[in-house]
């Protein structure tokens, strides 16, 4: 081979192992990405699960009198829980904390498969617009 030949073929093994490397990087920021968003998504469902705790009857399994969105448990809800009293999916594990106080409670949800995400629900309220969510960033504190 001349020497022409052998740069060109040294060249695109370079180029082919850089393309490489940034295909395999561009996956693992995509999987990270997919994976907060159906967190979000499993949060979303358990709040608005528990908006829908909120407006039911007591007869019907619903807020006993004096009890708020602050009082739910993963068992009003009817979901199964892990030993440590948490939710988990295929995407997460969810921690329920009640604010009786404030009148809300709030699911932190920690990614399972190493992805390093974090995401808060809090709900506050029976409405759509009482649901705020947030991705890898400082939780809020209160319902206001």
């Amino acid at each position: 081979m001349g020497q022409q030949q052998l740069l060109l073929l040294v060249l695109g093994i370079v180029l082919v192992g850089l393309a490489v490397v940034v295909g395999i990087q561009a996956f693992e920021e995509n999987q990270k990405k997919a994976n907060a968003d159906a967190m979000v998504n499993d949060g979303i469902r358990l709040a608005t699960a528990a908006q829908a705790w909120a407006l039911k009857p007591s007869a019907f399994g619903g807020p006993a009198a004096g009890e708020n969105l602050g009082h739910v448990t993963y068992a009003d809800l009817g979901y199964e829980v892990n030993d440590d009293g948490d939710y988990v999916s295929l995407n997460g594990t969810y921690e329920l904390q009640g604010m009786p106080w404030a009148g809300g409670a709030i699911f932190i949800g920690t990614s399972r498969n190493g992805e390093g995400n974090t995401v808060y629900v809090q709900v506050c309220g029976t409405d759509p617009e009482d649901i705020s969510t947030v991705v890898n960033g400082p939780r809020q504190q209160n319902c206001s």
